[in-house]
């Protein structure tokens, strides 16, 4: 069994903590307070516990890192080290009834993610990562598929909010997949369980528009240590910057990029 970092062991406790707020409110969905927080985006009151018993539980064992979340926004304390949180990814399918959803922590060390975690509590499947430690999913070690040619692949992508600028690119993108080359596109509403999808072989690749970091901060070490690529939609590492990420098995990365450029 593989021995886990003091930084892993940290997000591990306070992500089962957390968990056990979600796992009781998914089971009583329908009692739930929701406020709009905007269009095809929802903030709920799980949402925001969930977040409260993380920061707490991580401020326990680092008090002096500082903290990225997505409801409170930033905590500044050491910018060396800083925990990059989203604590639903996938709050629409939550909201509805659907069990595909996982809570998200990296931790970044001079700008770059050294370790991180998707968590989701309802089938129990943790994906852990550390720089040079590989990737896992419960304690088994993970790879990225081996599939070398895009047509025999499937991909993942997440669809564009409704008044996204660039909804009628992404669309444009979709469509380039499924007519151009006819593969398989899967939607599932989660992207941190996409890239974890990746990591663990169960999927080729992902695309997407306009994602925040928090969506994507600890995939990317997920990826990166099952030995995959990410990359923004031009192959180069501006993927935070421009807000385009593109993640795959290594590859296929080129006819994908080639696909998403035509």
């Amino acid at each position: 069994m593989k021995l886990n970092s003091a930084n892993i062991n940290v997000i591990v406790k306070a992500c089962r903590k957390a968990s056990k707020i979600l796992i009781r409110d998914f089971g009583e969905i329908e009692k739930l307070q929701v406020s709009i927080k905007g269009p095809g985006d929802f903030v709920t009151v799980s949402d925001k516990k969930v977040e409260k018993i993380l920061i707490e539980e991580l401020q326990k064992a680092r008090p002096n890192y500082s903290i990225l979340s997505e409801e409170i926004g930033e905590i500044n304390n050491d910018e060396s080290f800083k925990w990059i949180i989203d604590p639903i990814d996938g709050t629409a399918n939550f909201l509805h009834g659907i069990p595909h959803f996982a809570i998200s922590v990296g931790l970044e060390h001079n700008k770059e993610i050294i370790c991180g975690i998707i968590y989701d509590p309802i089938k129990d499947e943790m994906f852990t990562a550390e720089k040079g430690e590989g990737s896992y999913l419960n304690n088994q070690r993970m790879r990225v598929s081996s599939r070398s040619k895009l047509k025999d692949c499937i991909i993942f992508t997440g669809g564009p909010k409704r008044e996204s600028k660039d909804r009628d690119l992404a669309l444009k993108e979709h469509n380039s997949f499924t007519s151009k080359i006819h593969i398989p596109i899967r939607t599932l509403g989660s992207a941190s369980l996409d890239m974890a999808y990746v990591a663990a072989g169960r999927c080729d690749g992902f695309w997407q528009r306009n994602l925040n970091y928090w969506d994507i901060a600890a995939g990317i070490i997920l990826v990166k240590e099952a030995g995959g690529f990410v990359t923004d939609f031009y192959g180069n590492n501006e993927y935070i910057q421009n807000k385009t990420i593109l993640v795959t098995n290594s590859k296929i990365d080129k006819e994908m990029i080639e696909v998403l450029s035509s």
